[in-house]
């Protein structure tokens, strides 16, 4: 077994990448972001303990928290060649954000920002509101209402929702990003393919429960972290019949040999965020391989993964995409559930919605959002498929992190193709 202790960096040097991920992306991509949304302004408050996710991720590493009221402006003046950074705040928040409050002249927070709006005169300012994405819609009432209430009645009718340039900066990866990002899906993987081991399972023995909490406690003691708890469930071959939604969990059960085994799993580290499913074979005595149905069913469940993915295109929409490929599934015979997601800052991030395993009609509102390049997704079906041995369906349930840009999409570092079998000999990940 590959030991990833000593695999996550010491806090310290986390926090050097990212700030070094934060400045450049506040220096090249946030300019970019407010020509192409012609934004002027964007203002974004918080107090501390109730903070706007985008403040959250624009923080310096050091700062866990907002401070007090902590007031971010972002001015960008294309025809002047001229991007400013600025933080209402007694000092600056990290080296990327310079403080701009001069309390001796302001005494009262609100007048300072209204005095740097007034001298910059801008066209359009954009406020964190969104009635399809609550990433951007942190501008909490109270911040809102005093906002208003300072600022001047020829600037009001200038403000406009922040929605598509605080989509924009969650969704789009940097290069640099890129770099990263393949490591945490193989940290993500090796966790999964430890966990689906004879190392942690016993037969007759270990829980699904068990499993689940070997998962959190590993990854913590590897210096990683986690955005919600894994789960762990089971397929077997009896007269259990598969439910018809997603719904509760499936309660904890041991694992026996002849169990599929799942799993929903992802990690934290360095801001990003990684969303993985996969799956196990628990042998019978004397069996080499996984039930020919079973394969067979997992093969399906990775031609809908390729049947989704090459719907991808900039500018369509999730609810096109998620049409289209439940369609071209439909036309394979496949029985097919597609609920796909944007993925980065945030498990499930701001983006286009590519439905959701109870509305397979579309999404309305993150659905009719369209897609970009440069943006990163969680690939979540699901395919079921008859058993012959087995004589029942059986779900197979997928995901895996892909990459969307100008060449296409791509799985960022590879994608379950084989059933894990327990016991086994490890490495059964393909392209």
């Amino acid at each position: 077994m590959t030991d990833l202790s000593a695999q996550a960096l010491s806090l310290r040097e986390q926090a050097r990448i990212i700030n070094d991920l934060l400045a450049e992306r506040l220096n090249t991509l946030l300019p970019a972001l407010m020509e192409k949304n012609k934004i002027d302004c964007w203002i974004i408050t918080s107090r501390e303990y109730n903070e706007d996710p985008i403040l959250k991720t624009m923080l310096p590493a050091e700062w866990l928290n907002a401070r007090r009221r902590t007031i971010f402006v972002f001015c960008n003046n294309p025809r002047e060649k001229k991007f400013e950074k600025l933080a209402i705040a007694r000092y600056d928040a990290g080296a990327a954000i310079s403080g701009s409050w001069d309390v001796r002249q302001f005494p009262d927070q609100w007048d300072a920002l209204v005095n740097l709006i007034s001298l910059r005169a801008p066209q359009r300012i954009a406020v964190n509101t969104s009635a399809s994405f609550a990433h951007a819609d942190g501008l909490d009432h109270t911040e809102y209402v005093e906002l208003l209430k300072k600022l001047p009645e020829m600037y009001k009718g200038r403000v406009v929702s922040a929605e598509p340039l605080a989509v924009g900066w969650l969704e789009t990866r940097t290069e640099h990003e890129m770099e990263i990002y393949p490591q945490l899906i193989t940290y993500t993987h090796q966790f999964i393919a430890e966990a689906f081991s004879e190392k942690v399972i016993t037969p007759g023995i270990t829980s699904t429960e068990d499993v689940e909490w070997w998962l959190r406690q590993r990854i913590r003691e590897s210096g990683f972290d986690t955005w919600f708890h894994p789960s762990v469930s089971v397929q077997r071959n009896d007269s259990t019949k598969l439910r018809s939604d997603f719904g509760g969990h499936p309660g904890v059960q041991v694992i026996l040999p002849g169990d599929l085994l799942h799993v929903d799993f992802g990690i934290t580290y360095l801001r990003l965020n990684t969303d993985v499913q996969e799956h196990a074979y628990v042998l019978r005595a004397g069996e080499k391989a996984a039930p020919e149905g079973l394969q067979m069913a997992f093969a399906r469940a990775n031609r809908l993964q390729d049947i989704l993915t090459e719907q991808f295109g900039e500018g369509r929409t999730g609810n096109e995409i998620l049409a289209a490929a439940l369609a071209q599934a439909k036309k394979e015979g496949i029985t097919a559930a597609i609920y796909t997601h944007p993925i980065g800052y945030h498990g499930h991030a701001a983006g286009p919605a590519i439905g959701l395993w109870d509305q397979q009609g579309g999404v309305a509102g993150s659905g009719d959002y369209p897609m970009h390049y440069r943006t990163a997704y969680s690939i979540e079906l699901n395919a079921s498929v008859a058993v012959p041995e087995w004589k029942k369906n059986v779900r197979m349930m997928l995901e895996e992190d892909g990459y969307f840009d100008e060449k296409g999409f791509r799985f960022i570092n590879g994608r379950q193709k084989d059933i894990y079998l327990i016991p086994r000999v490890l490495g059964n990940l393909g392209n």
